[in-house]
């Protein structure tokens, strides 16, 4: 129905319906919550439904991995401090090393303050600094290139606490190309050959986006909360 209308799509599951992600046609993006790097912080965290949550999950693992030249594939990493980040960089290399992905968003947890938020155990002593993200993800990229997969850090967006790490698959001339190309990917849609993420790739990312320069586009002007010019802190992680 989004495609017809020339409507992108941005698909995110948790990687436990591994048959209908078997099924799934193409999609502008297909995200996959991947909240833990082993079976008893997934338990923690996301108190899943099936008992055979783990298998569940690692199987759709292997469907990313057999779909990665078909589907732009990202793992969403959401870092929750005291549940997820402390000495677990290796074992997200691992499911890394496993599906295989285009992109690795790694995004700090933001915490809403609701009784849910209460009833799961988290506070705002749960949300990491973007310091910490930023540490975290040097040591999951090292722990990749430990293993020869080829990634790298690409962009970052320091005021949301979010950081992309790409497949060198995306790097072109030395250049990170992590922007979409949606007519390119509608034109694709509509013929009749197959295609994978690298045709529909956009141009380069802007110079401002990437890996030390902080994110925040020069064309937007950042206020305070009652609407006055804030100077922004230029740089970032990198």
């Amino acid at each position: 129905m989004l495609h017809a209308e020339r409507i992108s799509s941005f698909l995110v599951c948790n990687a436990q319906h591994p048959a209908q992600l078997a099924a799934l046609k193409h999609v502008t993006q297909l995200y996959v919550s991947i909240d833990a790097s082993n079976a008893e912080s997934l338990r923690r965290i996301d108190r899943p439904l099936h008992r055979d949550f783990w298998e569940r999950f690692t199987a759709c693992l292997d469907i990313l991995r057999e779909r990665r030249f078909t589907q732009r594939t990202v793992f969403r990493l959401t870092l929750v401090k005291g549940f997820n980040i402390a000495d677990e960089a290796a074992g997200y290399a691992d499911l890394v090393a496993r599906g295989l992905p285009c992109f690795i968003e790694v995004k700090g947890v933001t915490y809403c303050g609701t009784s849910a938020s209460a009833g799961a155990g988290l506070t705002m002593q749960n949300v990491p600094f973007y310091s910490e993200v930023c540490a975290f993800v040097e040591a999951l990229t090292t722990a990749l290139n430990e293993r020869g997969l080829g990634y790298g850090i690409a962009a970052e967006h320091a005021h949301s606490c979010c950081v992309l790490i790409a497949s060198e698959r995306f790097r072109v001339d030395g250049k990170w190309h992590t922007l979409i190309d949606y007519e390119r990917f509608f034109e694709l849609l509509e013929g009749e050959g197959e295609f994978g993420p690298e045709d529909y790739m956009g141009k380069e990312t802007p110079e401002w986006a990437t890996w030390g320069k902080g994110g925040f586009d020069p064309r937007d002007v950042r206020v305070d909360r009652k609407g006055r010019p804030k100077e922004v802190e230029s740089g970032g992680c990198g």
